[in-house]
């Protein structure tokens, strides 16, 4: 999270940028995000550097001798930002449009790539050296800050802040998934390295680059030392569709920026036929928009078969079983009205996931985790393609910490559930002789058919009533006329006074 003082640095880079003349948000965070990702090629380029001489692995660098800049051929190294920033404004600026730029939209060799597609109508904006000297000054500055603060993902907490400001935020559901929970549900679901993961509804890529920074954490040997495998990660591995193309420029960057080369990032309304994907993948991690309906006639008849409704957050449900390989995972986030909603649609998408496929875990979260930018309730469905059924007890847990106050500021406090979801998922054995009262328990098949598929914990969760033992009434009244009879005396002495 941005600490106050970070948050104090962004708005004054916004601030120059407007008062530059870019007054459109959107625009804002895509300039933004070009110098961000300028910045982190210089970076990732050294770190890989020095990871390549730790495993006594080649490394060629981006930078290295002549490069393509745009029509012209100049020395890479001038191109770095720990070169060009300590450049006068004027030549800083020329540099910049002129070499640098044409050079990042032209990076990638692949131009069949999402990051050639995305970047092939990128324009950079600032008006003037001035200007541009200004915020590159501001983002050394956040930058120095943030690694005081040992911050490892700064980039998406400026997106996230940003985003915080665009008003159609809230409305497009283009507010970025905390990444604490985006980790959670990664750890949750255990990415392997034979996966293809997708996310139907990608935005920045938050969900696909945490996937990818698992894989490198926990399957590092597997993946890079294996040929065929680490092509798989570069090449097949990561899906992401969005409707907005800002964010799949932002996606398609960082996904490169996080050394995923060539991830599959495409404009694509999934909901649509224009999504053919099929029993296709086998690790499906999502946020999907649940704002609003939409115009039945554009939905997939297939969606409709699975559950006749307006209702987005319900029609991806559908969606991801239909996406999903047989034995394929799903970790996805869903408002609270589908655990509980009494529609035919809500319980026909319910009773879907429980007699047809295997239902793993409800994890309910409460309603702050969202914030500043939405105050709904919501949970994380965790589930398992079968097609033919498998739901043998379903586990609840309910959230009621993770890791940062519950109101607008968000700030970092000690109580954190997290931890304990993923460390007591990973053991249901261990879950059996749980009692109804506690934080966690698993609730047989049987019972959910009960109660009308219903997935709400409350249905499930027993309370605890301690008895609260009060003193007779006379005892209460004769207290209340000591009390008037010490009013009344105050009140005399204070008369006597005047």
């Amino acid at each position: 999270m941005l600490t106050g003082e970070l948050k104090n640095k962004i708005d004054r880079l916004w601030e120059t940028f407007w008062t530059g003349g870019i007054t459109n948000p959107l625009d804002v965070v895509e300039q933004m995000t070009y110098l961000m990702f300028i910045h982190d090629l210089d970076e990732t380029d050294n770190l890989r550097a020095k990871e390549s001489a730790m495993l006594g692995l080649p490394h060629q660098s981006i930078f290295a001798g002549e490069v393509q800049a745009g029509d012209r051929t100049v020395a890479g190294e001038q191109l770095k930002w720990s070169r060009f920033h300590d450049f006068p404004a004027g030549q800083m600026y020329a540099v910049v449009q002129e070499l640098v730029f044409p050079f990042i939209k032209e990076l990638h060799t692949d131009k069949d790539s999402a990051y050639a597609k995305y970047m092939g109508d990128a324009i950079f904006k600032i008006p003037t050296p001035l200007m541009l000297e200004k915020i590159v000054t501001a983002m050394d500055e956040i930058y120095a800050q943030a690694e005081q603060l040992h911050d490892t993902d700064v980039r998406g907490d400026i997106y996230e802040f940003l985003l915080s400001k665009i008003a159609t935020a809230g409305v497009n559901g283009q507010f970025r998934t905390p990444r604490h929970i985006i980790r959670m549900m990664v750890e949750l679901t255990t990415p392997k390295a034979d996966d293809v993961i997708c996310d139907p509804a990608c935005g920045t890529a938050g969900f696909l680059v945490a996937a990818g920074e698992y894989l490198k954490e926990r399957r590092r040997e597997e993946i890079f030392y294996n040929r065929e495998k680490k092509g798989h990660y570069m090449n097949h591995m990561f899906h992401g569709f969005d409707m907005d193309r800002t964010m799949l420029r932002i996606g398609a960057m960082n996904m490169m920026t996080h050394g995923i080369d060539n991830p599959f990032i495409e404009y694509r309304d999934s909901l649509s036929d224009q999504n053919p994907d099929r029993d296709k993948y086998t690790l499906i991690l999502a946020n999907p928009p649940f704002k609003g309906s939409l115009d039945a006639d554009i939905v997939s008849a297939d969606l409709l078969k699975v559950c006749k409704t307006k209702k987005t957050e319900l029609l991806f449900l559908a969606l991801f079983l239909r996406m999903l390989k047989v034995g394929g995972r799903g970790a996805v986030i869903v408002p609270d009205g589908v655990l509980f909603g009494s529609s035919k649609a809500h319980r026909d998408i319910r009773r879907e996931l429980v007699e047809n496929h295997r239902l793993e875990a409800v994890i309910s979260m409460p309603s702050g985790v969202f914030k500043p930018y939405a105050g709904v309730s919501t949970a994380v469905l965790v589930f398992t393609k079968t097609g033919h059924g498998g739901t043998d007890q379903v586990w609840f847990y309910d959230m009621k910490a993770d890791g940062f106050s519950l109101d607008d500021k968000r700030t970092e406090i000690a109580d954190n559930d997290i931890p304990d979801i993923v460390a007591r998922f990973h053991n249901l054995e261990g879950e059996r002789d749980r009692q109804r009262t506690q934080q966690s328990f698993l609730v047989p098949k049987a019972e959910i058919v009960e109660n009308g598929y219903d997935l709400s914990i409350n249905k499930y969760k027993q309370v605890e009533y301690t008895p609260v033992a009060y003193p007779p009434t006379s005892e209460i009244l004769q207290e209340l006329r000591d009390l008037e009879a010490e009013i009344t005396k105050g009140l005399d002495e204070l008369e006597g006074m005047v």
